[in-house]
């Protein structure tokens, strides 16, 4: 059987380097589904079309590669934004979901992170975790991350983009930030980059022991 372990989680809670982690340690290949989100955004962007407009970004979604991103442009505090935006599109996150449950399907396994992977692209996963840690945490890694590329940083102001963009996932429509019912919470707010990973490690090897 294969495994298939889906980390969710809100913004900078740290699922995106547990999930790489996680992919290291059992030889699986990894999507950080947010890249979808954010490559949508910047594909609109990038033509001069606004952020609201559903079909240009439908049209956009359905046309990525996962071999072409431009990983450091995507990661950009402000694309993080844009993404939340084209994210709350149910017609732009149905566009995406065959790409992401095709990637989930690989005969090995995967392992997925982003928003609703436990709860809508892979509810039948073996391993499902949600990844948290408070606000003011997220903030602050955020921000060191953010310093370590050469980018300003205002901590007031990216504590309150997380709280906004923690509001506008939580209560969208279409697929919802949410931990799945049968997910294990993992609250990374007092722990280390190795601590998560043992801990996330733990829970794994318990779901492929059952």
């Amino acid at each position: 059987m294969s495994l298939v372990i889906a980390i969710d989680g809100p913004a900078a809670s740290g699922k995106g380097t547990l999930a790489r982690k996680l992919a290291e340690h059992y030889g699986l290949p990894h999507l950080d589904t947010g890249l979808l989100y954010r490559a949508t955004a910047c594909a609109l962007l990038d033509e001069g079309l606004p952020l609201d407009d559903v079909e240009a970004a439908v049209e956009a979604a359905r046309g990525l590669s996962l071999t072409d991103f431009d990983e450091a442009r995507l990661r950009a505090r402000e694309m993080g934004e844009a993404a939340s935006v084209v994210a709350a599109m149910p017609p732009v996150r149905a566009a995406l979901i065959d790409m992401q449950r095709a990637f989930a399907a690989r005969p090995e396994g995967a392992v997925l992170d982003g928003r609703d992977i436990g709860t809508v692209i892979c509810p039948e996963a073996r391993v499902k975790i949600f990844v948290t840690a408070t606000p003011e945490t997220r903030a602050q890694r955020r921000a060191l991350e953010l310093a370590s590329r050469g980018e300003a940083v205002d901590y007031a102001a990216i504590l309150d983009d997380v709280r906004k963009r923690d509001a506008r996932d939580s209560e969208r429509s279409a697929a919802p930030l949410k931990a799945a019912d049968d997910a294990i919470k993992l609250d990374t707010s007092e722990l280390d980059r190795e601590e998560v990973l043992a801990a996330a490690l733990a829970i794994v090897e318990r779901a492929r022991n059952v």
